[in-house]
């Protein structure tokens, strides 16, 4: 019997000055090991060594592409202003209601669990869910409706993030993401109403379809929450039927939403033929696609008008943000009339007055844009918590 000290024969010990001597790692071997990885995921999905950029750049040593897109959108100054950004509640003070960040991060995980439940590229899902929201303006949709009104050509988030990570960040360098990441930011938002059909994503990579459903899952999710929490309705006001197919609790709504789409969409995996498919998934009816079962599908449909009808609605129409549209728009004109006080960086790459004013602005967080407001009019923000706290 082996004493607790004695040690195997064919174990060596070499002394450390000798290994430090002789052995280098070998680092990029770390990322062929991840690419190899990839290699044993669905048949339909992403592959980083098949990413392309703008700008071709070397390899990085211990990181697939994907990987090092999600690294270079979480060290933006965009991704960080999230963190003071509106999600519903306009500039909320409350420590535990959304904020932008918490929910890109919380679509991230909704995604990936999706992701690996369906054997695809979680790298890929993450990249592409925590930039999708880096365009928001202030005060979320408030600001979005509002520059989208007064900006020649219109406004929208997600055009935006596209114009961030392609351009304005890094001081006029971008990103350089894969065109990957770049296609699903640019493709993730959806229209009130019915957003679950084939037709609406076939242009999409399983990934992007990934992040455009976990977007309203997961901010359907946290947004009954927060409205919750907050009184601004009961669990009683909810639909009857989504409450017994999602449950009372927040945990209980993900799951069920994360585990109806793996199921629902199984066939991404490759592991089954699409029905009625020879196998062979040539032909836009026979690609599999990210969607959940039809009963459930309506009953998150529904939900999510009620949710406009009831809270995102009233919210934009409430005393506070009446007032957060009025900022925007004040902001908008002042800086467009005074283009002088926009950073000249920002004035030379914008290209002119007013996309510059709403460069600008989109950039602020709220606090950032009241405290401005009531430089440029004083009083202008009075009351905007409504002791919310």
């Amino acid at each position: 019997m082996m004493s607790s000290t004695s040690v195997p024969s064919h174990i060596v010990f070499y002394p450390m000055d000798t290994i430090s001597r002789n052995t280098k790692p070998d680092l990029n071997s770390v990322r062929r090991r991840l690419e190899l990885r990839e290699e044993s995921l669905s048949p339909f999905a992403s592959k980083s060594v098949d990413s392309v950029r703008a700008i071709p750049e070397d390899p990085a040593s211990t990181r697939t592409e994907f990987q090092r897109d999600r690294d270079r959108v979480i060290h933006t100054n965009s991704f960080r202003r999230l963190k003071h950004k509106s999600q519903v509640f306009v500039a909320p003070q409350g420590d535990h209601f959304t904020t932008r960040l918490t929910h890109v991060i919380e679509v991230a995980q909704v995604g990936r669990s999706i992701a690996r439940g369906l054997n695809l590229n979680e790298d890929l899902v993450e990249a592409i869910g925590l930039g999708h929201d880096l365009g928001h303006t202030p005060f979320g949709h408030i600001g979005e409706s509002v520059l989208n009104q007064m900006l020649s050509g219109g406004f929208h988030h997600s055009r935006h993030s596209v114009r961030l990570v392609t351009l304005l960040e890094k001081d006029g360098r971008g990103l350089n993401l894969t065109e990957h990441v770049i296609d699903g930011i640019r493709n993730h938002s959806k229209p009130e109403g019915q957003f679950l059909s084939r037709s609406a994503v076939e242009n999409l990579s399983l990934e992007a379809q990934i992040v455009r459903i976990s977007d309203a899952l997961a901010y359907l999710a946290h947004d009954i929450l927060d409205a919750l929490r907050s009184d601004f309705i009961k669990l009683e006001d909810l639909p009857k039927k989504a409450v017994e197919a999602l449950g009372e609790r927040h945990s209980q709504r993900v799951d069920t939403v994360i585990s109806n789409v793996v199921e629902s969409s199984w066939d991404c995996t490759g592991e089954i033929d699409v029905e009625g498919s020879d196998g062979s998934y040539e032909g836009d009816s026979s690609k599999p696609w990210i969607r959940m079962s039809p009963e459930l599908g309506k009953i998150v449909t529904d939900l999510r008008v009620f949710m406009f009808e009831r809270f995102y609605h009233p919210i934009s129409a409430s005393v506070e943000g009446r007032k957060a549209a009025a900022i925007v728009g004040l902001l908008f004109e002042h800086f467009n009339r005074k283009p002088e006080l926009i950073p000249a960086k920002l004035r030379e790459l914008s290209g002119s007055d007013e996309r510059a004013a709403a460069d600008y602005v989109c950039g602020m967080t709220d606090n950032y844009a009241l405290m401005m407001a009531e430089q440029v009019k004083p009083g202008l923000s009075a009351g905007v918590f409504q002791g919310r706290i």
